[in-house]
């Protein structure tokens, strides 16, 4: 990974925006993709593409879809001290939520800091502790005196809060560990493969972009395939790593390669599509790992709308996902790459009505 691959991860990364307001990251993606295709579009729930038309109106045509959306909060209610109760936006251990940093992002436009509640063990000496957490039971604390206080702040309901966190390498400059790696990952894979293919001829159509509130059930596929009407649909995502106790029986290691999803919850890959997924990284020599997975992405969504369009996952392990802090590897994020890249290269019409007409 070089500097300016590093700088574009520590850019997007340490951007803030859950799920519904996704404004910066989509400004950005925006102004990235403008002088790598022919136009830039925009769905109706604001997820964002970049198309490379094909010369042959006849051209299949490709999908592949990052999410903008990072896991955070939204104010529900400010109470008479001052302080908020939340939902989250996406899904939250609770056990990780206290006592972190957040900014909190008022409807005004105004940035405030803003830290989640904890409960002191000098406080917990002599009752049951806490047996139970539920996100519901954690209050935020921006430091305002009362409810009147944090209104004249511009403070409303309905305002969100997102975790302050600063995206650095370890030690041994192998890893980052940043927040929102799921899916700025796929936001930076994205503008990167539309870099690298910027002179290449394609055999197809392409779309590349981001959707919008993936964190939140999925709900910006559907639009986005609905006005782009793709052919193959690629979701480039961050799943979570299963490697901290054991490497044996689990799925997602950290410096194994790009993961071949086969199944989740809400998708099966294809025969002929996994095939073709196969035989790209072992031409091409790129490390890989089978994927089991236990959550979903928006292939989940896209693969059953229109009518059917065969999809799978371009995906990276991270460790500690929907956390403030989550690992992953530099060496697997360049799998992915070359993944991505090498999918999109070898893809003309005779290739896609295979795998379309060998279901």
């Amino acid at each position: 990974m070089n500097d300016k691959t590093f700088a574009r991860i520590k850019e997007l990364t340490e951007m803030q925006g859950t799920s519904g307001f996704e404004h910066e990251i989509r400004d950005y993606m925006r102004t990235e993709m403008t002088p790598l295709v022919d136009e830039v579009a925009q769905d109706g729930l604001g997820g964002i593409f970049g198309v490379r038309n094909n010369e042959d109106t006849d051209a299949r045509r490709v999908m592949v879809a990052s999410h903008m959306d990072e896991v955070g909060f939204m104010i529900t209610q400010i109470k008479p001290n001052g302080l908020f109760n939340v939902v989250g936006l996406g899904g939250w251990n609770p056990y990780v939520v206290s006592a972190q940093r957040f900014t909190l992002k008022a409807s005004n436009g105004k940035n405030f800091p803003c830290i989640s509640a904890s409960i002191p063990p000098h406080l917990l000496r002599g009752t049951a502790g806490q047996k139970s957490l539920e996100i519901a039971d954690v209050l935020f604390d921006a430091g305002f005196e009362s409810k009147e206080e944090a209104l004249a702040f511009g403070v409303r309901p309905g305002d969100t809060v997102v975790p302050q966190v600063e995206t650095i390498k370890t030690a041994n400059g192998k890893n980052i560990i940043s927040k929102a790696w799921d899916n700025r990952y796929g936001c930076s894979l994205v503008l990167e493969a539309l870099e690298e293919l910027q002179n290449e001829k394609l055999g197809h159509t392409l779309i590349a972009g981001a959707n919008v509130q993936e964190e939140v059930g999925l709900r910006g596929s559907k639009p986005s395939v609905t006005k782009f009407r793709p052919d193959l649909f690629f979701a480039v995502d961050c799943s979570a790593a299963d490697d901290t106790v054991s490497t044996e029986g689990t799925f997602g290691h950290l410096g194994e390669g790009v993961m071949m999803r086969i199944q989740d919850p809400r998708l099966i890959t294809l025969p002929r599509l996994r095939e073709y997924l196969l035989d790209t990284a072992e031409s091409n020599n790129i490390p890989y790992q089978y994927f089991v997975s236990k959550g979903g992405t928006d292939a989940g969504d896209a693969h059953t709308a229109n009518e059917g369009i065969p999809s799978s996952v371009i995906g990276v392990a991270g460790r500690y996902i929907h956390t403030h802090q989550t690992m992953f590897n530099i060496a697997d994020y360049d799998a992915a790459k070359e993944m991505l890249i090498q999918t999109l290269k070898g893809l003309d019409k005779s290739t896609i009505d295979t795998i379309v007409a060998g279901i």
